[in-house]
């Protein structure tokens, strides 16, 4: 052997950051009270030993699946650090799955423990009865929060649990290829699959992920961490974050426009991270109040495509790069970031905005193509629109408990999306497979839609749907938010969707509402419209 192999282990993390980047900050709006906390990596650190060392007490052994049901948080990092790291594993639960998902997740993982945050105690005590193979809850929060219960359960205080332990542990050698964390879709289309990340998996894409070409920051950053820990593992950020000594701010459950605006104003906040609905609020609050985000320099947006209105908004309001991302639970998360590249720079500022606003370059480490229906691969002209197919080590090649894999024959995962890539590698997600909308034979993106839509200046969010129609087999139908004080017209925004859509592919349709149902990580709920409105073109011809 020439050279050390030390098997990778996600404590190494925040090993390293306690002990090199000992005074940056993970700051978190807490919980309880919405106050602002400040806590340095090498107390973070020092807590990890301290619940490592609780958990063992507790007879947490390698292999053991302990769940998570909490927001962003400086206690819930401490958490998933103390679990895999001894090579337990930490299986983030959405809090904004249905009743029915999360019995189905808990006991498909078999969770010993879970950690919940007390706001959402109410909730899981309701549960408890149906979870049989958990044997104890660790509330995240001190003893003056402690909720009650008349459950014949265990309940343990996060900070009464770990306050006696010793601040010394040595974390186990085992196989980096163990299981680390466990983090299930969202079962749009049946039950949530598990994804089992490993301790290797994780560290390689946390090492692309801090890649220039990825979120490319370090220890000179503060970044805002608006996707949650239970967002397929906070995209990362939760473990490059220490890993590179960047502060991280946690929003808690805060996510209105004014609460993230303080907290970037406060810290100085040079990045962030999360869906577009958070920074549409952000934006708006931004404007009603005439305040500029003087310190943000990118923002990388994920989970559904983000406007074009919002790059621009960004760039032209507060200087800062908007920056798509793309990826799925299945992915770790990260696959592709829409980074410059040389060859772009003499483009015609039309076209080269037009490039920016695609999802993006696969990182190194990820390997894509788009295939069309009988798996061939087709060409990498901008133009073109095939299956999204993907590979690499940080993808899922089996599914958590499934007896077959996930992939094909050649080892390549089928995304669900359909999209095209440009001579340049650019990869643009057309739309899910199940939202593309075939009117009369033919397609209609719905993403396009909805992002041409929500650049009519009084629409604050739409979203478009396919509903049975029965002369052209689908219609769309348009859902719109109108921004606050505004009155849009329907005859005004089809005149805005004819600058790019013919006029077959106009909606039959625009329906005006308050609110927008979400899924469980942020993206509309088209399930759900389109149950909502199954009747609505019944009577069309």
């Amino acid at each position: 052997m020439n050279m050390q192999n030390t098997p990778f282990n996600l404590a190494q993390c925040i090993e390293h950051a306690g002990k090199y980047f000992s005074h940056q900050k993970v700051i978190t709006r807490k919980v309880e009270d919405d106050t602002l906390h400040e806590i340095t990596y090498a107390e973070v650190l020092g807590r990890v030993r301290q619940l490592a060392n609780a958990l063992q007490k507790l007879g947490v052994k390698q292999g053991d699946r302990v769940g998570t049901i909490a927001l962003n948080t400086y206690r819930h990092l401490e958490a998933w650090y103390a679990i895999s790291g001894q090579g337990a594993v930490c299986h983030t639960i959405n809090p904004r799955l249905s009743p029915a998902q999360m019995i189905y997740i808990i006991n498909h993982a078999e969770d010993r423990f879970i950690f919940v945050d007390h706001i959402f105690w109410p909730l899981i005590e309701k549960l408890h009865p149906q979870f049989p193979k958990v044997e104890g809850y660790i509330v995240l929060t001190d003893k003056e929060h402690m909720p009650t219960t008349a459950h014949d359960v265990k309940l343990y205080c996060y900070e009464e649990l770990i306050k006696d332990e010793s601040t010394e542990f040595t974390w186990p050698e085992f196989d980096e290829n163990s299981g680390s964390s466990l983090c299930y879709t969202s079962g749009t289309t049946g039950n949530p699959k598990g994804v089992m990340y490993t301790h290797k998996s994780n560290l390689l894409h946390s090492y692309a992920a801090g890649s220039t070409d990825g979120f490319g920051i370090n220890s000179m950053d503060t970044i805002l961490v608006v996707v949650p820990l239970f967002h397929a593992n906070s995209w990362g950020i939760s473990y490059l974050g220490p890993m590179v000594g960047a502060n991280l701010i946690f929003p808690g459950k805060r996510m209105d426009g004014v609460a993230i605006f303080e907290v970037i104003d406060k810290y100085k906040a040079t990045s962030a991270a999360g869906v577009p609905t958070v920074w549409t609020n952000l934006l708006d609050f931004a404007d009603k109040e005439g305040r500029k985000m003087e310190s943000l320099r990118d923002v990388v947006v994920g989970g559904s495509a983000a406007p074009p209105w919002m790059f621009t908004a960004f760039r032209e309001k507060h200087d800062a790069e908007l920056l798509h991302a793309w990826g799925m639970t299945e992915t770790s998360p990260l696959g592709t970031m829409n980074r410059s590249i040389p060859q772009l720079d003499n483009l015609p500022a039309e076209e080269k905005a037009k490039i920016r606003m695609k999802q993006g370059r696969p990182v190194f480490g990820i390997d894509i193509k788009i295939v069309d229906e009988e798996g061939n691969e087709l060409p990498r002209d901008g133009e073109a629109v095939g299956h999204l197919l993907v590979k690499g080590n940080w993808v899922v090649h089996t599914y958590f408990g499934a007896d077959k894999p996930a992939v094909n024959a050649d080892g390549w995962f089928d995304t669900g999306d359909m999209a095209s890539i440009d001579r340049f590698g650019y990869m643009e997600i057309v739309d899910r497979s199940k939202d593309l909308i075939k009117s009369g034979g033919e397609w209609i993106s719905s993403v396009d839609m909805e992002n041409l839509a929500m650049g009519h200046p009084e629409v604050l969010m739409a979203a478009a749907i396919a509903l049975p129609h029965k002369k052209w087999g689908e219609r769309p139908l348009l859902v719109v938010i109108p921004k606050e004080g505004q009155n849009p017209t329907k005859e005004g925004i089809k005149e805005h969707l004819k600058s790019e859509f013919a006029d077959w592919q106009i909606p039959n349709d625009i329906v005006f509402v308050k609110e927008i149902p979400m899924t469980a990580t942020g993206k509309f709920s088209k399930l759900t419209l389109r149950d909502q409105f199954k009747d609505f073109y019944a009577e069309a011809e």
